[in-house]
This record gives C-alpha cells, structure tokens and sequence, in this order.
C-alpha cells in the first residue's frame, strides 16, 4: 500500500481510552470561541451546527465508543477554554496530541484518526485536517539512506494533518540491523523537527504496540495519548450490519439475522485473536449482496418488487470461508 491522503469521514465503532493527556496549541492566532453551545451527546455542551455540529454527531452515531467520545470531548474541551483563556490575556499550556491506538483489526482504529483530523483542523490544531494512512513499506526502504528518505517524504505529506502508521510494530520486527529502526529514528526527529505541524498516529494489536513502544527510549513519552479498542460484542456487531445494509438499502430477515448472530457467535470464539470484527461484518454483508443479486438475476422474473430487492435471505448468507 503506498502513503494516500484519506477523506476524513465514515461511521465506525468500540473503544476504550486512557486517560494520559498532556495535550501544543499549533495555531498561534486561534480562532474566536464558539457561541452558545447546544447540549447534544450525554449532557456534554458541544456546537450543534457547522462543521464542528456534524464532527459530534456522526460521533454520536458511532456504535459503542463511550470512552472514545468522552476524550474527544475532552481535547476539544481544553481546546477550547484554552481559546477563552487567550481572550482575557491568560497563557495557553503547551500541550502535545501525538496518538497510540491499540487493538484487533476492524475496531474503528482509522475511523476514529479521520474524525480526530477533523477536529484538530476545525479548532485551529491543525491547518489541513488529512490523513495519510501509511504502513511499513511505504517508510522502509533497500538500502541505507532509502529509508529516511521515504520516511521523510511521508511525513511532508502529513504536514498540517495526521500521519497514520498501521500495524507499526512492524517496523521493529527486523532487530537491530533492519531499516525498519531508520524509519523509527527518523520519525522521532521529525516529531521534533516539525512538532507543530503534524500529528503522529501509530496503531497495531495492543501487545505488539506494548513492545514496539520500548524499542526506542524516545518513543513512550512522546505519545501522551492512548487509545484501546476492544473486540465488539456479538450485539455490537449484529447493529454494525443492521446500520451497514440500511446505508446500502438491504435488509436481513429474521431468519438472515439468527443465522449472522450464530455465526458470529462461533467465528468469536474459534478465532478470537485474529477476528477482525466490524470489517468481517462488512466483508460478510457485501458478499451476501452478491449472492443475492446471483440468486434474484437466476429466476429470471419479469418484475421484481421492491421488497424481493432489498430482503437478504438466509440462502445468501453463505458463510463458510470459501464462497
């Protein structure tokens, strides 16, 4: 996968969050508070129009989340007393947003990044507000002085955004004589070097983050915020593909929705390390819809209502690994 710059919108879901925030305001000249919030999620008073309105809605949509919304709130919150403390003269503490996100595939690790650069972008942090989603062969290289290169070229493109490095414990598996250390060298020097300028997300399987963390001295304390994102539950997971065929036009019928539920129930169990949650639920649901478009386009009917077009039955869900 090469370095790209992601739109910065989706739904997503689940997580748990430490509560480390050592948050650098990087807009010297911020601009002026927001008047009059509405209460909108769980009491908390944030805007209820603009853009910022619609950061905390499509917040609010997410499934599960809880303590993913409250530090979000939280950083917006102390971002903005701290534009109402600029106003009467008082000072700004430096504060630093660089991000570990820890947890299984599918858990809303890169969903919840693209939010976050919304928000930084809207309350003056950040001057673009993208994401450039990278893993290790886009900052290794061949050979020595390759990889710094690449490296830095990924970070030029996050300036005044985010840069987004997937599994990035990958980039210590090498040992001392791999280019993946380059690369990590040179990601902290560059956190230096343009720490007003960007934000660095790196995100993995939580154990693998744990370790990777210690492979430089200078990597834990420049991570001030860490985000955990659990598994989602089977109920979770069964309103993720409830939420995803709606936004498509399907439906499941009971009999389709008994049957996901048992099977999602069983594939929890037997690969619980490797489950990759609200992505399996969207593999599964898309090759459901193409089944059914076989099945629908086999009985060659004249007509077919509205109803027969939308419904996935139990017959389209096939589930087992090869089809």
């Amino acid at each position: 996968m090469s370095g790209r710059v992601i739109a910065t919108s989706d739904n997503a879901t689940g997580g748990k969050i430490s509560r480390q925030i050592n948050v650098v305001l990087r807009n010297p000249e911020p601009p002026a508070p927001l008047a009059e919030p509405e209460q909108l999620v769980g009491g908390k008073p944030v805007p209820a129009t603009g853009k910022l309105g619609d950061i905390f809605r499509e917040l609010e949509q997410m499934v599960g989340l809880e303590c993913v919304k409250d530090i979000v709130f939280e950083v917006y919150a102390l971002l903005q007393i701290g534009l109402i403390r600029a106003e009467v003269g008082l000072l700004q503490s430096a504060q630093v947003f660089h991000m570990v996100f820890k947890g299984n595939p599918g858990t809303g690790k890169t969903t919840v990044a693209r939010i976050v650069a919304r928000l930084f972008q809207e309350m003056g942090v950040l001057s673009k507000g993208h994401l450039i989603e990278v893993e290790r062969a886009d900052l290794v290289g061949e050979y020595i002085g390759h990889t710094a290169l690449k490296t830095r070229e990924m970070v030029k493109k996050a300036i005044g955004g985010i840069l987004f490095i997937d599994e990035a414990y990958s980039l210590a598996r090498g040992g001392e004589k791999d280019f993946g250390k380059e690369a990590i060298d040179t990601l902290v020097k560059a956190m230096e070097d343009y720490k007003n300028q960007f934000v660095l997300i790196l995100a993995g399987y939580q154990d693998e983050m744990e370790t990777f963390l210690q492979t430089n001295p200078g990597l834990p304390s420049r991570f001030p915020i860490h985000i955990e994102f659990p598994d989602y539950s089977v109920d979770q997971l069964m309103l993720i593909a409830d939420l995803m065929a709606k936004e498509r036009q399907y439906v499941l019928s009971p009999q389709s929705e008994q049957k996901l539920r048992q099977h999602l129930t069983q594939e929890k169990q037997k690969f619980a390390e490797i489950f990759s949650n609200a992505r399996y639920v969207r593999n599964t649901l898309e090759k459901s819809i193409r089944h059914q478009a076989v099945r629908l386009l086999q009985q060659q009917l004249q007509t077919y209502s509205k109803q027969e077009l939308m419904t996935l039955r139990p017959e389209d869900l096939r589930l087992d690994k090869k089809k």
